[in-house]
C-alpha cells in the first residue's frame, strides 16, 4: 500500500492545469506517474509481452513438429511455469486492488450538484485511486488473458501427446518376406557401425578422459556400497532374524523378501544412476553415445530388478521362505523365464535405443521389436502349460507336478497367444507395449504388494523393538514396549508410503509418461492444488500442521513451567494456578491455531463463511455446547468455585477435581467422579462451603428426657462444646434449646471449625464427648433390666390371645 501513495496528490494531476491541446499527452504521463517505475504494476507489459512471445514461439514449434514426445514434454513444462509466474504474479497485485477500494470507500463519492465543494486534496487523492484502480483492472483482465491462452495451449500440448502415443501404439505395419529380407541385411553394415562407434569413444575415454572415466566409477562403487549398508543397518536384522526362523509367519516370509528385493535393487539403480550422472558430469560420455549407455543401464537395472523379485518370490533354494507354494523345480523354472523376459524385452530397448542413435532403417526396428514380441508371447505359452505347482500330499522336492489353476493358465495363454497375433498382424508396437507392460508393470505391483505386506509385518505387535532402530531408542530413551510398539505402526505407515512412492512413478514411466510429466503432478499435487477458488497446498498443510504441534507443545511445557516454578514458588492458591494454567493452555492452543492456518495458506478471512455455518448449526442443535463453552470461560475469569473446593449442587455435593470450557468434574465423598455441565453450575445456586475461607459451622442435634433440666443441659453442653479439641473458642460455641415435648428435650450445638473439611471428625469427636458427659451428669440413666423369669412370662403373655388370659378375664 506504500506504494499507491510514494507520489503527491500533485504530481498524478497535472493534467487539470494543462492546456487543453496537451491534455492527452500530460493525461499519459500522468497515467504513468501513478506508480513508481519499479512497481509490479508498471512492470507488468514487460512480463505479459515475454509470455506472449514464449506462447508464440511454441505454438509455431508445435505447428512444425508433434511427431518428439520430448519436445512436447519440454513445451509442457515452459507453459506450466508460465502458469505459476502468471498466477503468482497476479496473487500479489489483485489484493491492491481491494486495499483501493477500502480507500475510495473511505473517501466517499464526489459532492453532488448544490453541495457544498470538497477540499482539492480529498478530489485529487480520488482521482489518483480511480486511475490506479483503472490501471490495476487493466493489469489484471490482461494477466487473465495470459493464463487462459498459456491454459488453452498446454492443454493442446497434452491432447497432442496423448494422440502420438494412441498413434505409435496402434501404428500397423506390414509384415513381408521382403521386409524381414531387407531387415537381415541391413544388421551386418549396422553392427559395424555400432562397432566402430563403440571403439571409437571407448579409444577417446581411454586416452584422454582415464581418469574422469575411473572417477565416476570409484564415487559410484562408493556411493552404492554405502547405501548398502545403511539399509542393511536398518533393515538386515529383520532379515537375518527371518531367516533364523524354521517356520517363517507368512508376514516374516513378506517382510524377507520386499528387503530382499528393494536393498540390492536400490544400491546397484544407485551404482548406475551416479555413474551416468557422473560419466556426464566428467564430460566422459559424448552426445551420440549418452542414450546408448542410458539404455544400458536401464537394462542392466531391470535384470537385475527382476531376478531379485523372482528370488524372492519363488526361492528354488529355500522352499520355507516362496510367497507362492510352488515345488523347486517349477519355481526355478519360472525364476528363468522371468529372468528371460526381461532380458528379451530389455535387448529390444537397448537395440532401440542404438538404431534410432545410428539412424538405422525402419525395417531392422521392426524386425528386432517384431523378435522380441514374439519370444515374450511364446514363453507365457510354454508357462501357462507348465505344472509347477506341488501335488497333493507331497513336499516341494517331489518330482511332477500340479498344472496351474484354470483361470491363471487361461489368463497366461490369453496374453501369449494376444502378443503373437499382434506381433503377426502388423501391430508390432502393441505387442511390444504389452510385453514390456507384463514385466514392468507387473514387477513393480508385485514389489509394492510384497512391500504393503512387509509394512504389516513390521507393524505387527512387539515386531518393532526388535530392529536395530527399536534397539537403538529403547537404549537410548529407556522407551516401553508400548511405546515402541506405537513407532512400530508408524514405521508400518512410512513403509505403505515408500512402496506406493516407489511404486506409482516407476509404473507411470512404464506406461509412456515422461519424469517431468510426474515432476509436474507431484509438485501440483504438494504445492498446491485448485478446487474452484480454492487454493489447498499439501506442503503448506504439512507445516500448519507442524507449526501448531510445536505450539501446542511449547504451550504446554510453559504451562508446567508456569505452575511449577512461578506460582509455586509464590504460593499462588490452587484454585488461581489451575485458572491460570487454563486460560494460558486455552489461548496457547488457540495462538498456534491462527498461526498453523496462517503457515496453511488458509486466508482467515474466508472463515467467515465458517463462522455463518457454525451460527446456523448453533441455532438448530449446538445451543447447548456453546452454552457450556461460554458458561465455562465465565467459571475460569469469575472463579466462584476453584479446584479443591468443597461445593453443593441440587444433585451433588462434593470436591472440584477438574474445571474445563465444556464441564466441571465433582468427586463425591464416594469417591465417584459428577461431570456436570458448566451452563448447570450458571444458571443454578451452587454452595462452596469453601469460597473465600475454610472456617464453617457445624450442627449436632441432641435430645434428653424432658425429666432433665433444660438450663443444666445447655450448660454441660457449652461445656463439652468448648472443651472438644477442634472448636474454635471464637467464634464461641452456642447451644440453642429448639424444642421440648412431653418425652423429650430438643437442643442444638452449634461450633465453628478452622477447616470446614475436617467438620466430620469434630463432629463425630463433640458427640462421642457429649454422650460420655451426659452419663457422667446423669443425663442418661442405665436402666437395670427385668429378671429373665419375669421376661419369658411377660413374652408369653403377650403372645396368648386376650380370652386366653385368665388374670384379664378375673379382671374384666
Amino acid at each position: 500500500m506504500s506504494s499507491l501513495l510514494s507520489l503527491p496528490p500533485e504530481s498524478a494531476f497535472a493534467q487539470d492545469q494543462a492546456p487543453a491541446k496537451d491534455q492527452g499527452q500530460t493525461q499519459a504521463q500522468s497515467q504513468d506517474a501513478l506508480f513508481a517505475p519499479d512497481d509490479p504494476i508498471n512492470q507488468a507489459p514487460k512480463l505479459i509481452a515475454k509470455g506472449q512471445k514464449q506462447i508464440d514461439s511454441i505454438t509455431a514449434a508445435i505447428s512444425k513438429n508433434t511427431e518428439n514426445d520430448r519436445d512436447l514434454i519440454n513445451y509442457k513444462s515452459q507453459l506450466d511455469d508460465l502458469t505459476g509466474e502468471i498466477l503468482a504474479y497476479r496473487a500479489s497485485i489483485a489484493p491492491r486492488a481491494d486495499d483501493i477500494a477500502a480507500r475510495l470507500k473511505e473517501i466517499g463519492d464526489p459532492p453532488k450538484d448544490g453541495q457544498p465543494p470538497e477540499a482539492a486534496e480529498v478530489t485529487q487523492q480520488r482521482n489518483k485511486l480511480n486511475g490506479q484502480k483503472t490501471q490495476i483492472a487493466s493489469v489484471l483482465g490482461q494477466l487473465d488473458d495470459l493464463s487462459k491462452a498459456t491454459g488453452d495451449l498446454s492443454a493442446k500440448v497434452t491432447a497432442l501427446r496423448r494422440d502420438l502415443f494412441t498413434r505409435q501404439l496402434l501404428a500397423h505395419t506390414e509384415i513381408s518376406l521382403d521386409r524381414v529380407t531387407s531387415a537381415v541385411q541391413s544388421i551386418g553394415p549396422e553392427t559395424q557401425r555400432f562397432t566402430d562407434l563403440i571403439d571409437g569413444w571407448i579409444s577417446f575415454a581411454w586416452r584422454f578422459k582415464k581418469v574422469q572415466l575411473a572417477s565416476a566409477f570409484l564415487l559410484s562403487l562408493a556411493l552404492a556400497f554405502g547405501m548398502r549398508i545403511t539399509l542393511s543397518r536398518i533393515f538386515g536384522p529383520i532379515i537375518e532374524r527371518g531367516r533364523l526362523e524354521e517356520n517363517p509367519s507368512y508376514m516374516s516370509r513378506f517382510s524377507v523378501a520386499f528387503w530382499v528385493t528393494i536393498m540390492p535393487t536400490m544400491a546397484f539403480s544407485f551404482f548406475l544412476a551416479s555413474s551416468f550422472f557422473f560419466l556426464d558430469t566428467f564430460n566422459v560420455m559424448r552426445p551420440d553415445i549418452a542414450p546408448i549407455i542410458g539404455s544400458l543401464f536401464s537394462f542392466l537395472g531391470l535384470v537385475y530388478f527382476v531376478r531379485c523379485l523372482g528370488h524372492a518370490l519363488f526361492n528354488p533354494e529355500a522352499p520355507k521362505w516362496r510367497l507362492v507354494r510352488l515345488s523347486d523345480k517349477g519355481a526355478r523354472h519360472l525364476q528363468n523365464a522371468l529372468i528371460a523376459m526381461s532380458v528379451i524385452n530389455g535387448l529390444d530397448y537397448v537395440l532401440g535405443s542404438v538404431t534410432e542413435t545410428l539412424g538405422s532403417p525402419v525395417d531392422l526396428t521392426v524386425l528386432k521389436s517384431f523378435i522380441s514380441s514374439t519370444l515374450v508371447g511364446c514363453i507365457l505359452l510354454a508357462v501357462s502349460f507348465a505344472r509347477p505347482l506341488v501335488p497333493k500330499g507331497k513336499d516341494a522336492s517331489a518330482s511332477g507336478g500340479r498344472p496351474w489353476h484354470r483361470h491363471t493358465s487361461i489368463a497366461l495363454r490369453l496374453f501369449g497367444i494376444g502378443i503373437i497375433l499382434a506381433s503377426f498382424t502388423g501391430f508390432v508396437g502393441l505387442a511390444r507395449f504389452i510385453a514390456t507392460q507384463i514385466i514392468l508393470t507387473g514387477g513393480v505391483i508385485a514389489t509394492m504388494y510384497i512391500g504393503i505386506r512387509s509394512g504389516k509385518a513390521v507393524s505387527e505387535r512387539d515386531r518393532f523393538a526388535e530392529t536395530i532402530i527399536g534397539r537403538a531408542l529403547q537404549r537410548r530413551y529407556n522407551m516401553g514396549a508400548v511405546a515402541l510398539d506405537q513407532i512400530g505402526i508408524a514405521a508400518g505407515l512410512l513403509i505403505y508410503i515408500f512402496a506406493l512412492v516407489l511404486g506409482i512413478p516407476l509404473i507411470l514411466i512404464t506406461w509412456g509418461f515422461q519424469p517431468p510429466d510426474i515432476q509436474t503432478w507431484f509438485y501440483n499435487l504438494f504445492i498446491e492444488i485448485n478446487i474452484g477458488g480454492i487454493r489447498i497446498s499439501i506442503v503448506g498443510i504439512i507445516s500448519g500442521i507442524a507449526i501448531f504441534l510445536i505450539g501446542v507443545v511449547f504451550t504446554r511445557w510453559f504451562e508446567k513451567w508456569l505452575d511449577g516454578n512461578v506460582m509455586a514458588r509464590s504460593q499462588v492458591d490452587p484454585g488461581v494456578r489451575n485458572s491460570v494454567k487454563t486460560s494460558v493452555g486455552y489461548f496457547g492452543a488457540i495462538v498456534a491455531g491462527i498461526m498453523g492456518l496462517s503457515a496453511a495458506g488458509i486466508n482467515l478471512s474466508s472463515l467467515a463463511l465458517v463462522a455463518g455455518a457454525l451460527s446456523v448449526g448453533i441455532g438448530f442443535g449446538l445451543q447447548n455446547i456453546i452454552s457450556n463453552f461460554v458458561s465455562g470461560l465465565i467459571l475460569l475469569m469469575e472463579r466462584p468455585f476453584k479446584v479443591g473446593d468443597w461445593v453443593a449442587t441440587g444433585t451433588s455435593e462434593g470436591f472440584v477435581r477438574r474445571i474445563s470450557v465444556r464441564a466441571t468434574e465433582i468427586e463425591t465423598f464416594q469417591r465417584q467422579s459428577i461431570i456436570v455441565p458448566n451452563s448447570q453450575l450458571i444458571n443454578a445456586s451452587v454452595g462452596n462451603w469453601t469460597h473465600r475461607n475454610k472456617l464453617g459451622r457445624i450442627d449436632v442435634a441432641v435430645t434428653a428426657k424432658s425429666f432433665c433440666d433444660p438450663r443444666n443441659v445447655v450448660a454441660v453442653l457449652k461445656d463439652v462444646a468448648s472443651s472438644t479439641q477442634g472448636v474454635l473458642r471464637n467464634p464461641e460455641p452456642v447451644v440453642v434449646f429448639k424444642d421440648f415435648t412431653d418425652a423429650e428435650l430438643q437442643f442444638e450445638v452449634r461450633v465453628y471449625v478452622a477447616d470446614i473439611l475436617s467438620g466430620l471428625s469434630v463432629r463425630n469427636e463433640l458427640r462421642l464427648s457429649i454422650f460420655e458427659r451426659f452419663k457422667k451428669e446423669g443425663i442418661i440413666r442405665e436402666e437395670t433390666p427385668p429378671p429373665v423369669e419375669e421376661q419369658a412370662e411377660e413374652i408369653e403373655e403377650k403372645s396368648l390371645p386376650e380370652d386366653a388370659n385368665p388374670d384379664k378375664s378375673k379382671l374384666s
